[in-house]
């Protein structure tokens, strides 16, 4: 998230009614209702790790062990079968 500075976009009129409630602080303004976005949605995280957990549960399929994979990525063992148990869900 960027800030964007009021007076570069708001009437002055509207900057001023702003300021008797928060002046000089930080203002949050949510998003309008459908116009949200996922976590990850923006940056590409979100399918990067879809992309890796499938790859993570190819190689389960394959032989890999849990504990192989959670070395291999740096995960634990744990991680690895929640992965595991998600995946083979969405497949």
């Amino acid at each position: 998230m960027k800030y964007i500075k009021a007076q570069d976009i708001l009437p002055e009129e509207m900057i001023k009614l702003l300021q008797q409630y928060v002046d000089g602080e930080y203002l949050y303004i949510p998003r309008k209702e459908g116009e949200k976005k996922t976590w990850g949605e923006m940056s590409g995280a979100r399918s990067l790790l879809k992309e890796r957990n499938l790859e993570i549960y190819k190689k389960y399929r394959s032989g890999r062990t849990a504990e192989e994979l959670a070395m291999e990525y740096f995960l634990s063992e744990q991680s690895i079968r929640r992965i595991l148990s998600q995946v083979k869900w969405d497949v």
